[in-house]
């Protein structure tokens, strides 16, 4: 018969003492020109060599940003919060910074705004808006789906190319004081939001 491991319990294996793995956290403002994988067989550059130094512990991307996406990146080893938060019932929002070869009519942003049909599936944005005091072709654009690729193939749809994309709020979590390239823990705080999410 099984039994149910208690908190205070002492666990060993070969007269050697388990100890559960500690949660990680870890934010990274992602650069350009990183692929989101554990390891790459062509040998590009990964996403892992820029926080190797962040957990003893292994832990793994939530989710993906194309190679030439950048922004918000979350990594743990808590596989029932990322699976929470990759999961479209969930809603997670995710706020991009989208750069445009020309700028954006407004007739194809109500159409965006509006929901429509793409590859026979339909895409709701949950806003778009320019974004105050720069060009045209600067948008704002929150979604909660995680279709691959699905921000520039909204764009490329209404016969527009994505010069620049970022990814600025993940799930609450925000790039403020996070450099480029830059990674950090999650605070309590945010752990905990994210748990409520």
């Amino acid at each position: 018969m099984g039994y149910k491991v208690k908190p205070g319990d002492e666990v060993r294996f070969d007269d050697a003492l388990i100890s559960p793995e500690v949660k990680r956290y870890v934010l990274l403002n992602k650069p350009k020109n990183y692929i989101t994988t554990m390891n790459d067989e062509r040998e590009r550059k990964t996403v892992m060599e820029l926080i190797h130094k962040a957990s003893k512990e292994r832990i793994y991307p939530v989710g993906r940003l194309d190679r030439q996406t950048t922004g918000l990146l979350l990594f743990t080893n808590d596989g029932e919060m990322a699976k929470k938060l990759t999961h479209p019932k969930h809603q997670v929002k995710k706020l991009y910074h989208v750069t445009l070869d020309k700028k954006l009519a407004m007739s194809d942003l109500k159409k965006i705004s509006e929901n429509f049909v793409l590859d026979g599936k339909m895409v709701f944005v949950d806003k778009i808006s320019y974004i105050e005091n720069k060009p045209k072709f600067e948008v704002g654009i929150e979604i909660h789906s995680g279709r691959n690729r699905i921000v520039r193939r909204i764009f490329e749809h209404f016969g527009y190319h994505v010069i620049k994309l970022d990814r600025v709020i993940f799930a609450g979590l925000t790039k403020k004081n996070l450099g480029r390239g830059v990674w950090r823990h999650l605070t309590e705080q945010e752990v905990n939001n994210l748990k409520m999410i």
